[in-house]
């Protein structure tokens, strides 16, 4: 596990504490981030069959994921089943959007992203990852 890339799920604390417990509990087998996020840390988008250690708040390394489906689609299309399973209670995509944009527009991700004033609409583009606990 030591040797794998990581993913962290939100920001350190009670958001990222609460993914990782239902990632662990086969509750979340999707995940969202924005496109911009990718080309911000620089990093390539994933790949299906890529493995990565899941962190927790402290920054420990709690578990294996494998991405077993990737897709890219405007924030105005994602659709019911991975909204449900994002694992955090949605029952609709309007409520996931709702959460969503919660994080989206909120005070950590805008000063990551350096843009007090972010804020996403239908057309804004994320990247979409279904995956499976491996470990």
């Amino acid at each position: 596990m030591d040797e794998l890339p990581v993913v962290e799920f939100g920001f350190p604390g009670e958001l990222r504490d609460k993914l990782v417990a239902a990632v662990l509990g086969g509750d979340k087998t999707t995940t969202t981030a924005l496109l911009q996020d990718y080309a911000l840390d620089q990093e390539p988008l994933p790949e299906v069959g890529q493995r990565a250690a899941v962190l927790d708040s402290g920054g420990r390394r709690v578990g294996v994921i494998e991405v077993v489906g990737v897709r890219v689609v405007r924030l105005g299309d994602v659709d019911l089943a991975h909204a449900v399973d994002e694992g955090e209670g949605d029952a609709s995509v309007a409520q996931w959007r709702e959460t969503h944009e919660r994080f989206w527009h909120g005070p950590e991700y805008r000063s990551w992203l350096g843009d007090p004033a972010f804020t996403v609409d239908d057309d804004t583009l994320a990247v979409l990852q279904r995956f499976r606990l491996v470990r």
